[in-house]
């Protein structure tokens, strides 16, 4: 029976201690604890007694890590993945790396010579383009049919963030970032950009598995801007200027009901709205679609109170605009 260690470090998440978490992963122990010793694989909490301890969640990596190391992945380049990214991993079908290499652009003066002597773990990307910068990449890059952008910064800062995400989204791939020393700052704002980032491993196997990581982990692209606008079709003009409402929310009425006052003031809001989506910056393409379908669902909500306001102004015999 499954023992629960009495001083858990998160109120709502089940813990574990080393023993547990490693035979619900289906590890030996001693796998789990030089995993834990040479690669740091879990950032775990700890109990009064100095144990560690394992959340749910934490398990579930460990039994994704099991399973992808039978499969024949390296543990090295495990280890700087997400659980997320993980999950990725384990669904890509194995045979791809033999029939169909991945479509890889090099971004880094080293990269190129390092992956060459590659031997056969080369055989699993086929290297499409090259560069030695990232300033150069976006000409030296563009229409290359690339799947996965391969980058190599040995001393990455966050003054070439904006350069990586532009060059991102300007080859519509996924992205491998390596570094030697960078701040973790910097890493959570690549991350933010879609950006698989980790220590510069030594081993080709490592670059090989990441690139297929971070390619498992991009998102079916979503339908282009211009479809989703046809299919949503733009909601009708407002019928009430903010004069009108104005007029209909101080407007008398015979039962001293104050709903008009309240519709004016949700038809404000939601028209404010609207124009806002509208003009809200959008980095990328999947941004200006969630904004333009805000923008939809704020005129629809519109039509309806705009519906209701009338039908009340009419009742109650209320100011109506001209036309109306």
């Amino acid at each position: 029976m499954i023992q629960h260690s009495p001083e858990p470090t998160d109120g709502h998440l089940a813990q574990y201690r080393s023993g547990v978490a490693a035979r619900l992963a289906g590890l030996p122990v001693e796998t789990l604890r030089v995993w834990e010793r040479r690669y740091g694989i879990s950032d775990t909490g700890r109990s009064a007694h100095g144990q560690r301890l394992y959340s749910d969640a934490q398990v579930r990596r460990l039994r994704l890590m099991k399973q992808l190391v039978d499969q024949g992945h390296p543990i090295g380049a495990l280890a700087q993945l997400t659980i997320e990214q993980l999950g990725a991993l384990a669904v890509v079908p194995a045979p791809r790396a033999q029939s169909m290499p991945l479509r890889v652009a090099l971004v880094g003066p080293a990269l190129a010579p390092r992956l060459a002597g590659g031997g056969r773990e080369m055989l699993a990307l086929d290297i499409v383009g090259h560069c030695r910068d990232i300033h150069s990449a976006q000409q030296a890059l563009s229409g290359i049919g690339a799947e996965v952008l391969l980058i190599e910064i040995s001393e990455l800062d966050d003054s070439v963030v904006p350069a990586i995400a532009a060059l991102r989204e300007q080859l519509g791939v996924a992205a491998v970032v390596l570094y030697r020393f960078c701040a973790s700052a910097t890493i959570r704002q690549l991350r933010a950009h879609g950006c698989l980032v980790a220590r510069a491993p030594t081993d080709v196997a490592e670059i090989v598995l990441l690139c297929q990581a971070a390619l498992a982990a991009v998102p079916a692209p979503s339908a282009p801007l211009q479809a989703v606008r046809t299919q949503l079709g733009a909601p009708p003009p407002p019928r009430f200027d903010e004069q009108a409402l104005a007029l209909l929310a101080t407007a008398k009425n015979s039962v001293e009901c104050e709903c008009p006052r309240h519709l004016t003031e949700i038809l404000l809001m939601l028209g404010s709205f609207e124009r806002y989506s509208q003009q809200c910056a959008s980095r990328n393409a999947d941004d200006a679609l969630l904004h333009e379908q805000l923008n939809h669902a704020a005129g629809a909500a519109r039509v309806l109170i705009e519906s209701a306001l009338e039908r009340l102004a009419r009742a109650d015999g209320l100011p109506l605009p001209a036309g109306m």
